[in-house]
């Protein structure tokens, strides 16, 4: 594959994603046998990266699905040989009402390849299979051509992790993509104190809310640090017994805000070997995070 890309196939995606990105309707995926079942998992791909996709069997088109085919769609039809008698309506329809054809071949000068608006030709190379029949190397580079579509779609539309998120609510990929609102302990469960309080009502605090850790905030109500097990230990060897809090605090706190990802949480966690990240909104804490939370929401 990269070995084409010098020789015309990086312009021909190009142009591929700008015909794609420009239409306002779905991108028709077609695609006979083993192409076929590439075109499925292309649509799949596209569609869960912000490309609307789907895939439309072509003998089922030749027999009523060419119905769902608009003009403000795009064809993206897929046959190694660029010959498959069954694209044939598919590509005639395109034609006929002007809809953009993209082709998925091996062969520029097929009958597929000469009617495309685009063809992105792929390189010729033997099959992997001893006989040198069954289509192995050939639906490989299929479908690392699909994937390479789709992410050139995805950059060219700006599509975020918060995006993808929205198409994949379930599974661990969903957990992690989760904001870190819908995770965090709010209102009296926030281990939180002023900078006056003493040491001794610090330990209070940390230990009735049970995460080893207390916010610090100031008069109006700011995060300026944060009380662990570590600060008190080494405020205890030094004598500090009733001191503020704010003479033992922590005054860099690892903080986020509350639309972070989960998985961004578990990477600063991890990051900093801590267990607890404060959430913070307009400099004030609103929640806190542990990973414990994590562990349960299936992230970590």
């Amino acid at each position: 594959m990269r070995a084409a890309l010098p020789h015309g196939l990086a312009d021909a995606f190009a142009r591929a994603a700008a015909i794609i990105g420009a239409a306002t309707g779905t991108v028709i995926v077609s695609g006979m046998g083993k192409s076929g079942h590439v075109g499925r998992k292309i649509a799949a791909t596209l569609a869960s990266t912000g490309t609307p996709s789907h895939f439309v069997h072509p003998a089922e088109a030749s027999h009523g699905d060419l119905g769902v085919i608009r003009e403000t769609d795009v064809v993206l039809a897929l046959s190694w040989s660029g010959e498959t008698p069954e694209l044939a309506d598919v590509v005639a329809y395109t034609r006929r009402f002007e809809v953009p054809l993209v082709a998925l071949t091996a062969q520029a000068g097929s009958a597929l390849g000469r009617a495309a608006d685009v063809a992105l030709v792929l390189p010729q190379a033997q099959e992997a299979c001893p006989n040198g029949l069954a289509p192995t190397t050939s639906t490989t580079m299929q479908m690392a051509a699909g994937d390479a579509l789709a992410i050139l779609l995805l950059e060219q539309r700006g599509f975020s992790a918060r995006d993808f998120q929205q198409f994949h609510p379930g599974g661990k990929l969903g957990a992690r993509l989760l904001q870190i609102r819908t995770l965090m302990h709010t209102g009296d469960e926030l281990p939180v104190i002023g900078t006056n309080a003493t040491l001794s009502e610090g330990i209070v605090e940390m230990t009735s809310k049970r995460f080893g850790i207390a916010g610090v905030v100031d008069a109006s109500g700011a995060l300026v640090g944060a009380l662990t097990d570590g600060d008190l230990r080494r405020a205890f060897r030094q004598g500090f017994t009733d001191r503020p809090v704010r003479d033992a605090m922590g005054r860099r706190p690892t903080i986020l805000p509350p639309d972070a990802l989960a998985v961004a949480a578990l990477a600063r966690m991890n990051e900093a070997r801590i267990t607890c990240i404060f959430v913070v909104e307009a400099g004030r804490p609103v929640g806190l995070v542990h990973i414990h939370d994590l562990l349960r929401a299936g992230i970590a």
